[in-house]
């Protein structure tokens, strides 16, 4: 018998919200046995959305734009490895762009069977705009989204 899921992708933009959803992210993977994709967007400040989730760093003048990705590469590394334990079927990313996007775009090539992300990020001041990326997400995306809320909140 197939398994429900045969890959998953967990997002985080390093906020509390995101820290909770990845628990439920790798005990599904442990549980189905399957591959668990770690994905970081790094909001590009060419776009809308990049601009307004106030991210200097991702300004293409700064010269430490390149350094400033592979820092929030080791970020979610650092992150979440620990907590990986003897779990090895997993792969880290970090890609540039607006988040909804990439994140659709990425679940979709790498033919995910699930996405997991917090329901509340670190772009809150931007939900009464735009809409909360996990419900834009959700609205896009070709598989399933599970939308882990903060019990704390």
């Amino acid at each position: 018998m197939k398994p429900e899921y045969q890959k998953i992708l967990f997002c985080s933009d390093f906020s509390l919200d995101a820290d909770n959803a990845f628990q439920a992210a790798l005990d599904l993977a442990e549980r189905y046995g399957t591959r668990l994709y770690l994905l970081h967007v790094l909001p590009a400040t060419d776009n809308l959305a990049g601009a307004l989730e106030g991210h200097p760093e991702a300004r293409k003048d700064n010269p430490d734009y390149r350094e400033t990705i592979e820092q929030r590469k080791q970020k979610l590394i650092d992150r979440y490895l620990h907590r990986l334990g003897g779990y090895s079927h997993y792969e880290f990313q970090v890609l540039k762009g607006v988040p909804i996007v990439e994140i659709v775009r990425f679940a979709r090539s790498q033919e995910v069977d699930l996405i997991v992300l917090g329901a509340a990020g670190s772009s809150k001041s931007n939900k009464l705009h735009f809409g909360s990326t996990a419900e834009n997400v959700a609205r896009r995306a070709h598989c399933t989204v599970m939308c882990i809320r903060n019990p704390k909140r």
